[in-house]
């Protein structure tokens, strides 16, 4: 939203200065220092102050790794040329923004069609550049479901940006340090700048350098108490790895909202606090263009893979009475066992009120509710706002029938 304008100003996006930080929390924040290592057996960090260049070692009683997460890079695209850039953070928009204001950019090449790499195609498609997508998958947003990918997919056709689909011979073509072209089925595409946004990893060099368990997924292990392997270092956010609340496994789940939660909780119990930090119920969503997509839980392949007797049903529905102005579609699908008839997961494609029925639905995973309640809740309903009958009773009365 920065790039298109919408948001004006990015120190909006910036919630604290240190000063603000100290004043409000008494926590005293050191800027532009570098933590190189952490020396688990004596309890010391090895710090660079970037300002002087001094190094320095400071001991802690406990430690808490909020490390985050960085952006998987292309080997062939390294972001070490002059015009390859990752979008994760307001430098790396900062970066980006200075690139775009001291050059001719007409034409940008994004790399991934995550939610990151259609919302930056969206953003600059609105600044009237000339955007491309470029994706491995031969649809956009491969965590969706297949219906919403297809979905996606119209949408990007109906806003005329290129959706190329990588192929064997596909090539990216660097010339004096900068990404030039890319060679895709035979022919050569020109452009002036590209966005990778193939997805991020845990940023876990310091928990390597302390020796910590690393889990499958690339993250710190932690346990209920978002304590690592050793009993003095927690760690909390992208770093880590957590606990899927539906498969009761290890998983990934790189959100703002968990990462703020988690941090509550190891700061808590690093003080002598005794918090469980729950399992995880995947709840996000984004805007593109004039859609709201939001998923919740398992998508039905993931289902399949950890649940033998999935299920699905599918239904589309006005989101407020169709008379009314802004009425729309909404489309919605729903996961779940076909014995217990606990819901697994949801999706949904829409407008606005896809956040309040993603969150609805993680309330049900959460209370294991069936998704026979959903035929039986009293659903707001008022002409401009709500439909007289909502999607999810819907899908729960369509669930009722095939029993």
């Amino acid at each position: 939203y920065l790039l298109s304008g919408e948001i004006n100003d990015y120190s909006k996006l910036v919630f604290f200065s240190p000063e603000k930080f100290y004043s409000e929390k008494g926590v005293k924040v050191l800027i532009n220092h570098f933590v190189k290592s952490v020396n688990a057996r004596l309890k010391k960090i090895e710090v660079i102050d970037r300002r002087t260049n001094h190094t320095l070692e400071m001991e802690y009683d406990k430690l808490i790794l909020t490390t985050g997460s960085i952006p998987n890079e292309i080997p062939e695209l390294p972001y070490t040329l002059e015009n390859v850039f990752s979008y994760k953070s307001v430098s790396d928009y900062l970066k980006l923004k200075s690139y775009l204001d001291k050059n001719n950019v007409e034409k940008i090449l994004i790399i991934g069609s995550g939610y990151i790499g259609l919302e930056v195609a969206e953003n600059l498609a609105a600044k009237k550049i000339e955007v491309t997508i470029f994706d491995k998958e031969e649809l956009p947003l491969p965590s969706a479901e297949l219906e919403i990918r297809h979905l996606i997919k119209s949408i990007i056709d109906e806003n005329k940006i290129p959706f190329l689909t990588k192929e064997n011979y596909s090539k990216f073509i660097v010339r004096n340090n900068k990404f030039a072209q890319l060679k895709h089925e035979g022919r050569y595409l020109d452009f002036d700048l590209a966005i990778v946004a193939a997805g991020i990893k845990p940023n876990i060099y310091l928990a390597e350098s302390a020796k910590l368990k690393i889990g499958k997924y690339g993250g710190l292990i932690v346990d209920s108490r978002l304590k690592t392997s050793d009993p003095n270092i927690y760690a909390a956010g992208d770093n880590i790895e957590v606990t899927n609340k539906i498969t009761n496994r290890a998983d990934y789940f790189p959100l703002a909202t968990y990462a703020h939660n988690y941090g509550h909780i190891a700061g808590e119990n690093a003080a002598g606090g005794n918090q469980i930090a729950e399992a995880i119920i995947l709840n996000s969503s984004f805007k593109f263009f004039n859609k709201f997509i939001a998923q919740v839980g398992l998508n039905f392949e993931q289902a399949v893979k950890h649940n033998v007797n999935a299920k699905f049903i599918t239904s589309i529905a006005n989101n407020k009475v169709k008379i009314m102005h802004g009425s729309s579609k909404v489309f919605g699908k729903i996961v779940y066992d076909r014995y217990s008839k606990l819901i697994l997961g949801a999706s949904f494609i829409g407008s606005n009120e896809v956040s309040g029925y993603a969150d609805l639905i993680s309330s049900f995973i959460y209370n294991k509710n069936t998704v026979l309640n959903l035929a039986k809740i009293n659903y707001n309903y008022t002409p401009p706002l709500s439909p007289f009958i909502n999607l999810l009773s819907i899908l729960g009365r369509k669930i009722q029938e095939t029993i």
